[in-house]
């Protein structure tokens, strides 16, 4: 399972990376692996306003219904159209073409996990 050292991780399994403020989310290859096929996801529209640890979406495989937490707090500027209409791709392609979502950031960003932590997370699970 291929964990990018340039990301940061949760303990819920969602990664992000920053750039100029702005962070791309998305789901890891372990969570989307654990999910199994993911057919539906639900995300915030653009505009829409993420807080750390919360809520904003959901992922829907054919095991499960899994809830999205947000990473950062700040304000939702690009939504992946992609993954509404090929849902798959989060499975395929978790790490570039699978990102949920873009967010500007509001806060600091929390302290988050690094490849090698994050890699000893997923084994233990």
């Amino acid at each position: 399972m291929s964990i990018p050292a340039n990301l940061s991780y949760t303990k819920e399994h969602e990664w992000l990376s920053l750039e100029d403020g702005v962070a791309t989310v998305g789901i890891t290859a372990f969570a989307a692996g654990s999910l199994g096929d993911i057919v539906f996801v639900q995300l915030p529209s653009a505009g829409d306003q993420v807080t750390t640890g919360e809520v904003f979406g959901e992922v829907e495989s054919t095991k499960s219904v899994s809830e999205l937490y947000s990473p950062v707090s700040g304000e939702v500027v690009a939504v992946n159209e992609t993954t509404s209409d090929t849902p798959e791709i989060i499975n395929s392609d978790p790490y570039t073409e699978g990102w949920l979502v873009k967010v500007r950031l509001t806060g600091d960003v929390p302290e988050l996990l690094d490849a090698a932590a994050y890699a000893e997370l997923t084994q233990e699970s």
